[in-house]
């Protein structure tokens, strides 16, 4: 069989969707309470919480941080006041589930819970010790006290879920643009050109398995899935379907979950010279896509420049006012100014509708697609990133932007409304509070469901990875992907090792591509702090060790990363790393995480911490194939696993997982690293 091909092309067509199908009254009715109970469980973790009955007890649920102090104010972010927070004792901050891009709001530390802010923000920047806010405006007579920030929960995503569902209900099916929707609710089969479309590809260095894939979506009449495993140039892919849609002369509005995401295929789009415009909000951008942000471009407009000029002309007759005594005076002042407000307001609004107007490519977050600045716009070609990492109604959000607008202004489908999604269903799923509601099927995305309804009849599966070792790549291909279709490692990346690194020596620390590190026997067992999260600290010193050790044989403390696959209930044993990193200098730029903050990154060198370590070998959800294949292959030359083989090898998964290292690799006991 031909190298990026499945046997199995085209096996669902003609065939009846299957009795799992979910109809879309079934879907509206089965999400919106499952949207209530996930709203419900973010605020019980926040500020807002009736649960939360003092200061103390908010910050120990890393709902807010306490005793902080402003240690510097800069302007910038389009005007936005940037505020550094530090802790008044100038240590590392408290454990905290604050992230960049959170909302919150700042308050003095004294002040009772449900007391006015003194503003509200963005979380802009996050290290160690300290952590930067984006204000728009923030009293600043008020920052020489003591200080608390108190995480938001997001109620406005879950309104705008709840918008569009309600819209959904509406009856879309009967809209101009209905076919797409039929497809995606298994109700029409979906279609494809009878004949391979050829392009001539922007980027002379695609893989077969990419130039497939985006003739493949570029044939597609109404959905397409792009199938992206670790490392195999997902994003570029994406990135060239658009740079061909573009050709083509669609209109398209390239989505993703993530605001990251968002940008990283601004950054790729930008050296081609495509019209394109970012929304959102300045502080949750990368600093190097800000001047193809809405707001920039507004800026360097003509509608601008004029609204500028009124602005002018109304402060010079403020000043006219406050020195005028003669009442009809005043009232003419006034009416002029209140005219002038009326332009001022239009130009602005113009200057807005002339960027997005003329963008060929406009990018945005997916609940950030339902800002006013896009009413009235339709697109020709949605194409959604990290959609295995979307809830399916947050799809929808973006999915609505075609059908919604032919529906209400009856304007045919020109090109035909179409859809293209990108992500990998065996990565990471979308992060959901509500135990409850995650079992009953919120997490369950629109990428996996049409996976399951369709299979390779409209999905392209890269094949060819540029970022690991083979054998770090071998498992996941294997373990994962089942060998379906054969991944291959890249010439550039297949043997390439830590020491093949400029100024790295060879030694026994970076000249195995696997490394077991096991702590059995070694008298390391788990611990559960006060909030019942679960910590091991033997098991934490040995990683770091390992981390001493790659940097003593010159590799760059930045070139590592330390993960535990635990998310919000193992913040404790996060911390915990960090205390122990910040003691040593030469670490100061290794990055400690979670998987869920590496999804989408990558490092030279990964040590996985498991921490599970107990007599009944219980593991929790270490056995989460998803989040353990994200783990594994976030490293490029090494990937240590650090655990208790003896408690992880309960699990059948993660014994095969420990079999393939110790086959593989060099297996070592962790009392080689005790007391370092």
């Amino acid at each position: 069989m031909e190298k990026g091909k499945s046997n199995c092309k085209n096996k669902n067509k003609n065939k009846p969707a299957p009795s799992s199908a979910i109809t879309l009254e079934q879907f509206v009715s089965t999400m919106a309470p499952l949207i209530d109970l996930e709203k419900d469980a973010e605020i019980s973790v926040s500020m807002n919480s009736a649960e939360t009955r003092s200061l103390d007890s908010a910050q120990k649920k890393g709902s807010t941080i306490l005793n902080l102090k402003c240690v510097d104010i800069q302007t910038g972010l389009m005007g936005k006041m940037l505020l550094e927070f530090q802790s008044n004792k100038g240590d590392i901050l408290p454990p905290h589930k604050f992230g960049t891009h959170d909302v919150v709001v700042l308050k003095p530390k004294k002040a009772d819970l449900g007391c006015p802010a003194l503003g509200q923000g963005v979380v802009h920047r996050l290290k160690d010790s300290s952590i930067t806010i984006a204000f728009d405006d923030v009293p600043e007579e008020c920052l020489n006290n003591p200080l608390r920030l108190e995480k938001l929960a997001n109620e406005v995503t879950y309104r705008r879920m709840k918008d569009t569902l309600i819209q959904l209900s509406k009856g879309v099916l009967k809209g101009p643009a209905s076919d797409l929707v039929r497809v995606l609710f298994g109700e029409r089969p979906p279609t494809m050109s009878k004949k391979d479309v050829s392009f001539t590809p922007s980027n002379r260095n695609l893989d077969h398995s990419q130039k497939d894939a985006i003739s493949k979506a570029l044939s597609s009449k109404d959905v397409f899935l792009l199938h992206g495993p670790p490392g195999t140039g997902k994003t570029t892919t994406v990135v060239e379907i658009i740079l061909q849609e573009v050709k083509r002369g669609s209109k398209i509005l390239a989505c993703a979950a993530s605001n990251i995401a968002v940008d990283n295929i601004v950054e790729r789009l930008v050296p081609h010279r495509v019209k394109l415009v970012r929304l959102g909000h300045p502080a949750r951008m990368l600093p190097q896509v800000l001047d193809n942000a809405l707001d920039a471009q507004v800026l360097r407009g003509d509608n601008s420049s004029l609204a500028n000029d009124i602005r002018k002309e109304m402060k010079a007759l403020n000043g006219k006012l406050l020195k005028a005594k003669d009442r009809n005076v005043k009232k003419d002042i006034r009416r002029e100014l209140k005219s002038l407000s009326r332009e001022e307001r239009k130009r602005q609004q113009l200057a807005v509708t002339d960027v997005i107007k003329n963008a060929d490519v406009v990018l945005t977050t997916l609940t950030g697609v339902l800002t006013k600045k896009l009413d009235g716009l339709s697109f020709d070609v949605v194409v959604i990133d990290e959609a295995a990492q979307a809830l399916e109604i947050a799809c929808w959000i973006a999915l609505l932007k075609i059908s919604l607008f032919m529906l209400v202004n009856c304007q045919p489908a020109l090109k035909g409304s179409r859809c293209i999604l990108s992500g990998d269903h065996l990565q990471l799923p979308p992060t959901i509070q509500s135990v409850e509601a995650e079992k009953k099927g919120l997490g369950k995305t629109l990428f996996e469901r049409l996976a399951d309804l369709y299979g390779d009849e409209i999905m392209s599966m890269l094949t060819v990875q540029y970022r690991m070792h083979e054998q770090i790549m071998n498992w996941s291909s294997g373990e994962l992907y089942e060998n379906k279709v054969l991944i291959e490692a890249h010439s550039s990346v297949a043997s390439h090792m830590l020491y093949h690194l400029e100024d790295v020596k060879e030694s026994p620390s970076t000249e195995k591509a696997l490394l077991l590190i096991d702590t059995a026997g070694c008298d390391m067992e788990e611990k559960r702090d006060e909030e019942d999260s679960t910590l091991n600290e033997g098991e934490a010193e040995v990683a770091i060790s390992h981390a001493k050790r790659l940097v003593e044989s010159g590799v760059r403390a930045s070139d590592i990363g330390l993960i535990t696959p635990y998310a919000a209930q193992m913040l404790v044993q996060v911390v915990f790393l960090k205390t122990l990193k910040s003691n040593v200098d030469e670490l100061k730029e290794m990055e400690i995480s979670t998987v869920d903050g590496f999804q989408g990154r990558e490092k030279e060198a990964i040590i996985i911490s498991m921490v599970r370590s107990n007599s009944k070998k219980e593991v929790g959800f270490l056995s989460d194939r998803r989040r353990m294949n994200v783990a594994v292959t976030r490293a490029r030359r090494q990937c240590c696993l650090v655990c208790d083989t003896e408690t992880v090898s309960g699990d059948k998964f993660l014994k095969g997982l420990i079999e393939y290292f110790e086959e593989h690799g060099e297996y070592l006991s962790a009392s080689e690293y005790v007391n370092e």
